[in-house]
């Protein structure tokens, strides 16, 4: 089947007008910022009418045995079969950890069964530093010569001149690079977290 591809820059502008939506607060831990924004795209998938399922497996023939998936989307159409799915939509991984960036990316692009291969890819990555996108976008348009999947990589790391979140978006296509889009994270005077794009942010400071 021919392969569905979304416009995953505009997931990611959606992503960023609504973080604030999501109501994290200091207050909050690792583990809840990470479950609120795979909640949010789960709540997504289910609007544009896929099957979506937190914490699904897929088979890893490298390493033999199924690793995790932290959410997928699923296409099905009874009209074109009534037993099985047509593809797997989306494959979405979210992790806090800089050490595990480059395990990301393998569950992002594992070698496995045809019918688990994914149409779009996104991945939530903390790194240490800015320093690290270069390293891991060559991985990315390594692995995905193979996959080719469309990918949405979103890179965060702490600013320390500017005690704010830097987020990252780089959109690949089948071909290479496409689009790449850059925004902040930081709390507002209530203690909650938001996100706004560079310009926009740039612009407030500014007037």
């Amino acid at each position: 089947m021919e392969k569905q591809y979304f416009n995953l820059m505009q997931f990611f502008e959606g992503y960023v007008r609504n973080y604030r939506r999501m109501n994290l607060s200091q207050l909050h831990n690792r583990s809840m910022f990470t479950k609120r924004e795979i909640d949010y795209y789960a709540n997504l998938g289910e609007m544009l009418g896929f099957d979506v399922f937190i914490e699904d497996s897929k088979f890893d023939k490298t390493k033999g045995r199924s690793r995790p998936m932290d959410l997928s989307w699923w296409k099905w159409d009874a009209r074109l079969d009534d037993e099985n799915y047509l593809y797997l939509a989306l494959h979405l991984e979210r992790e806090s950890l800089p050490k595990n960036d480059f395990d990301t990316l393998e569950k992002l692009f594992s070698q496995t069964e045809d019918g688990y291969i994914p149409h779009n890819v996104i991945g939530i990555q903390y790194i240490e530093s800015a320093e690290r996108i270069d390293y891991l976008n060559k991985i990315i348009l390594q692995k995905n010569t193979n996959q080719r999947s469309n990918v949405l990589m979103v890179y965060r790391y702490y600013d320390t001149k500017l005690d704010l979140e830097r987020v990252c978006a780089y959109n690949f296509a089948t071909n290479g690079l496409n689009e790449v889009r850059n925004a902040i994270c930081k709390q507002d005077e209530s203690g909650c977290w938001y996100m706004c794009f560079d310009e926009e942010y740039t612009a407030f400071i500014v007037n």
